[in-house]
């Protein structure tokens, strides 16, 4: 009985979590109130607050569940291929799932805004985002990259923002385009060996 307690319970905040995170992009992080969130998971406005101390807690907690799962499954995704050239043609080609204005791309920009008046949800985003790092910086060691691999992994992960950020303005942009100068950046052609002529990263047979 008390496992089929608790099983409910989970459900039932789970429900919650997914209520929150198809409502912050249509309403905006501050257009969210716990009446709305009960209505999107079928529950009393009460069901709330027993899984959540507020809205905000709420808010944090499904923002970055959605956030800490899309980071870990790109940083695998990645790290899966075998040159950097690949990689980064992989990751552009990810983004062109997204137009900048899509429910996911709103719900992590709408994070990225709350972040700078929310400690917890900057210091969150901010290890979610550090992790990511880290494997990209892991990921690029292994594959030859002669520079700064931290350095590098951070100025891919921002590159990768700013596309998005841009694809709201610009609906015409193809992440595809910019391929050519983020391999630059890391030093590699589209075959995937360096632009210095060694062989480190090209495919095996």
């Amino acid at each position: 009985m008390a496992t089929t307690s608790a099983s409910r319970g989970q459900e039932t905040r789970q429900r919650l979590l997914d209520a929150a995170v198809a409502l912050v992009p249509e309403l905006g992080w501050g257009g969210v109130t716990t009446r709305l969130v009960a209505e999107r998971a079928g529950v009393a406005p009460g069901v709330v607050h027993y899984h959540f101390a507020s809205v905000t807690d709420l808010l944090v907690a499904a923002g970055t569940g959605f956030s800490g799962a899309l980071l870990d499954q790109l940083a695998k995704e990645l790290t899966a291929r075998p040159t950097v050239g690949e990689g980064v043609d992989w990751l552009l080609g990810e983004l062109s799932r997204y137009s900048g204005a899509d429910p996911a791309s709103l719900l992590v920009m709408e994070m990225f805004l709350a972040s700078t008046r929310l400690p917890e949800l900057r210091e969150r985003l901010g290890e979610q985002i550090a992790g990511f790092r880290s494997c990209v910086a892991s990921w690029l060691a292994e594959r030859g990259y002669q520079g700064d691999a931290a350095v590098a992994a951070a100025a891919l992960a921002a590159a990768l923002d700013g596309v998005m950020l841009h694809r709201a303005l610009d609906p015409d942009l193809d992440p595809a385009a910019l391929a050519g100068p983020l391999r630059a950046m890391f030093g590699t052609t589209r075959e995937g060996t360096t632009t210095e002529g060694t062989t480190s990263e090209r495919t095996q047979p």
